[in-house]
């Protein structure tokens, strides 16, 4: 009797253990990068030796210029599975100088864009793939603000990937959550209805939503603010998916970060903080990619980790402090689920 109750209490304890681990699972903090070759830094920001174990992410653009560099990007995804990285890769077609814009990928395009993901040998076998980006921007989207447009393009990506039964996860392009209406952009939630309106299936085959959750306004905002155009701009499209289609995803934020200013700088490190605690710690969230690893020199210098002289910046220090906290809840919540010894 005496052990037949002891082992119902290590049992109940267990499973308390196991309930309250799973809520305070801890994201995965990854990155994003611009070019293949930076697996490597990143991997010296995301993984440390309490989170060795777990799968993060690094967001990366693939466009139709790199189709031609295939082992350039295999080397890369080797170094990545050592590391256990998983990247998000997004499909981008090509600068239109003429135009001003990135080009309207056709058909042929996107399908080029797959044979060359398909002959990669990859980290997983779950394959992420983001259906091109903010086309509520019309520089994004061949000049032009096209939300059917977009919409049958997406409608191609998810189901075409899913014929191709190599594993692949389909996620729609993020929105720029800040964008307002006019002649060059158009508002998100604006956007996001006239693709329901051209299909109203459209998202019924999107494996995870994607976000671009800014800390708005001019990307100095606090993380405390809780409006669409904030860090928590991934709620309100959660919300508005599930009430115009009944639909619930969980979510990868693959861009979001401050940009490095007087008015930022100093508090960085507490923001940071709070993003990590109050924000990414949704359940609902599966993976966090700040932008960006390097972006310097170049228009993105005030997001940059690592700057033209290969040092850390402020960005870097506040954001690998948390990933550091992070990955010790991470050790934390593995360990939580093994069996004590009596």
């Amino acid at each position: 009797m005496y052990k037949w109750v002891i082992s119902l209490i290590i049992l109940a304890t267990l499973g308390i253990g196991r309930a309250l681990a799973q809520e305070v699972r801890p994201p995965a903090l990854g990155v994003h990068i611009l070019h293949p070759g930076e697996i490597t830094d990143a991997a010296a920001l995301i993984k440390t030796e309490a989170n060795r174990d777990q799968w993060t992410y690094v967001t990366l653009p693939l466009s139709l210029d790199d189709l031609e560099r295939h082992d350039e990007w295999q080397a890369a995804f080797t170094e990545a599975k050592k590391h256990r990285i998983n990247p998000i890769v997004r499909l981008t077609s090509r600068f239109d100088p003429q135009l001003n814009a990135w080009s309207v990928p056709t058909r042929g395009e996107i399908i080029q864009l797959f044979h060359f993901l398909s002959r990669l040998e990859w980290p997983q076998d779950a394959k992420f793939i983001i259906a091109f980006n903010e086309p509520n921007h019309a520089s994004e989207w061949g000049g032009q603000l096209d939300p059917a447009g977009y919409a049958k393009v997406l409608n191609f990506i998810t189901h075409w990937a899913h014929t191709e039964h190599y594993g692949y996860r389909v996620l729609p392009a993020a929105m720029d959550l800040a964008a307002p209406n006019g002649p060059d952009t158009m508002e998100a939630f604006g956007f996001l209805d006239g693709m329901l309106a051209a299909n109203p299936h459209v998202f019924d085959n999107i494996d995870y939503w994607n976000s671009h959750s800014y800390p708005n306004p001019a990307f100095s905002a606090s993380p405390e603010r809780t409006g669409q155009n904030s860090l928590r701009g991934y709620q309100y499209e959660l919300a508005w998916l599930q009430e115009k289609t009944g639909l619930t995803r969980f979510v990868f934020i693959t861009e979001t970060g401050w940009d490095d200013n007087r008015a930022t700088n100093s508090h960085l490190a507490s923001w940071y903080a709070i993003a990590r605690e109050q924000i990414w710690s949704d359940t609902r969230i599966l993976g966090v990619t700040p932008f960006v690893l390097r972006g310097d020199p170049g228009p993105f210098a005030g997001f940059t980790l690592i700057d033209r002289n290969n040092f850390a910046t402020t960005q870097y220090e506040a954001y690998a402090a948390q990933i550091d906290l992070n990955a010790q809840n991470y050790r934390r919540y593995i360990e939580s689920f093994q069996v004590p010894k009596f």
